[in-house]
């Protein structure tokens, strides 16, 4: 399928999500059925508007039946220095038209790095794209303010021709395969620059075309690092929303995945039920 017809595509399936939407919150408001994506897009805007990380505890019912973006979107910009820099997003997780158009990112230069063409580009922004492995890319040492890799180093050595790929190459079964990641994030930041990184996190299992990281892991990130300085927050995900939690509560939280268990769980999860955000300076 070619690139521009997988946009095509992709644009009409928006349309028909947003005229679904009325529909979806009269229905239960099921994760991924047509009009999820205009649910899940405006509560991560209100999210982001409403700064809802500057309390300590979200707001009751946040979230409930949306996946891990309504956090980490919004943790994100929470943090991001305003101003100019050069921004690394590792894994394109910044590749929406709503997210780059909002001036924490707008006024900075964007290069995107991942597997392959997206469906979308925004390319008449001055966004820059890259299509190479995270685990050794071509990018010049220390050349970036900050790198934001959301939800992406979970898939780095593991089967990406699921969702991201055709090239059978990259069916790999690699588990330590985002240790190289790291590596990386640090080797391309300047002394002093920010990484920002999210991964699903709970109960350390290999699923296939994606992992889910646990404690020994997180500190295996912060150790392959080295940072100078650094916080993590952990959120968990319940029938009633997200949370901030203790990483010790966080400990057997599963992940929902759509793609396996097409019933709806009970819960509502749309994907991870546990989430570390993790800010490394070095």
């Amino acid at each position: 399928m070619t690139t521009l017809l997988q946009s095509t595509l992709s644009a009409a399936r928006l349309a028909v999500d947003a005229i679904a939407y009325p529909c979806f919150l009269n229905s239960g408001k099921q994760p991924w059925r047509f009009g999820y994506l205009t649910h899940k897009r405006r509560a991560i805007c209100a999210g982001i508007d409403q700064a809802v990380m500057q309390e300590r505890q979200l707001p009751t019912g946040y979230g409930v039946g949306i996946d891990e973006r309504v956090v980490e979107y919004p943790w994100l910009f929470s943090q991001l220095p305003s101003g100019p820099g050069l921004l690394l997003d590792a894994g394109s997780a910044l590749n929406h038209g709503y997210l780059l158009h909002r001036s924490l990112v707008a006024d900075k230069r964007v290069v995107i790095v991942t597997l392959a063409p997206e469906k979308f580009s925004h390319w008449r922004m001055g966004v820059g794209y890259l299509f190479d492995d995270l685990r050794s890319s071509i990018l010049g040492d220390e050349r970036f303010d900050f790198v934001v890799s959301i939800s992406t180093i979970e898939h780095v050595g593991l089967d990406n021709t699921l969702l991201y790929t055709t090239d059978a190459r990259l069916r790999e079964a690699d588990s330590d395969g985002y240790v190289l990641a790291v590596r990386e994030f640090r080797r391309v930041l300047r002394k002093g620059g920010v990484c920002f990184i999210s991964v699903p996190f709970g109960r350390a299992v290999v699923r296939g075309w994606f992992q889910v990281f646990d404690l020994r892991m997180i500190e295996r990130i912060v150790a392959e690092f080295e940072p100078a300085t650094l916080s993590i927050d952990y959120f968990g995900y319940s029938a009633t929303g997200w949370q901030r939690c203790d990483p010790l509560s966080l400990a057997d939280a599963t992940v929902f995945d759509v793609h396996t268990e097409h019933a709806p769980a009970p819960d509502l999860a749309a994907s991870s039920r546990g989430v570390a955000c993790i800010k490394l300076v070095r």
